[in-house]
C-alpha cells in the first residue's frame, strides 16, 4: 500500500481479511478522490453476493452492481468486498439489500450520483433486479437520477 494511502487510516487495504457474521457497515473504508475536477463513473461488479431471505432462511444469490461519480471520497474496494460479505448470514429481502448498499455508500462517500442494481438469481421461478439510484439534491445529477429512473429497464 502506498504511503498516500496509509495517511489515509485505511485498514482493510494490505490487511488481512476479517469476514463479520452480519451486516458490518462499519468495516467501510473511503480515501480521497484525486480527480476531484473531473466527472467520471466509477463501477464495481460484484457476482458472487449472497443474503439470506428473512422469512425462510434460504440463501439467496445475486450479482451486485454499482456506479457511481465520485466527489470529494471514494470506496476502497477491499473494503466493500468485505461489507457485501456480511450479508451472507444476514437476512434481507432483495430490496431492501440493494437500497441498504446504496444508502450506506451515500452516507460513506457524498457521491454526486450513485446506482446500485442487484441482479438476484430466480427461486421459484421468478427473477428479481431491484434498481435504486441517487443523485446530489439541487445539482445536475439529481437530474440524472430522474432521467435514468424513468428510463431504466
Amino acid at each position: 500500500m502506498s504511503n498516500d494511502r496509509k495517511s489515509e487510516g485505511l485498514k482493510a487495504l494490505g490487511g488481512n481479511s476479517v469476514y463479520k457474521d452480519d451486516y458490518a457497515p462499519e468495516v467501510l473504508e473511503a480515501f480521497e478522490n484525486q480527480h476531484q475536477d473531473n466527472d467520471y463513473w466509477v463501477r464495481f461488479n460484484c457476482p458472487e453476493f449472497t443474503t439470506l431471505c428473512p422469512i425462510t432462511g434460504q440463501p439467496d444469490f445475486a450479482e451486485i452492481r454499482i456506479s457511481y461519480i465520485p466527489d470529494k471520497r471514494m470506496v476502497e474496494s477491499k473494503s466493500l468486498k468485505l461489507y457485501l460479505f456480511s450479508f451472507r448470514n444476514h437476512g434481507g429481502f432483495h430490496e431492501d439489500c440493494v437500497n441498504v448498499i446504496m444508502k450506506d455508500l451515500i452516507k460513506l462517500m457524498d457521491p454526486k450520483y450513485i446506482e446500485v442494481t442487484g441482479l438476484f438469481v430466480p427461486r421459484g421461478g421468478i427473477s428479481i433486479y431491484p434498481y435504486a439510484n441517487y443523485g446530489r439534491p439541487g445539482t445536475k445529477y439529481e437530474a440524472l437520477a430522474a432521467q435514468r429512473l424513468a428510463t431504466h429497464e
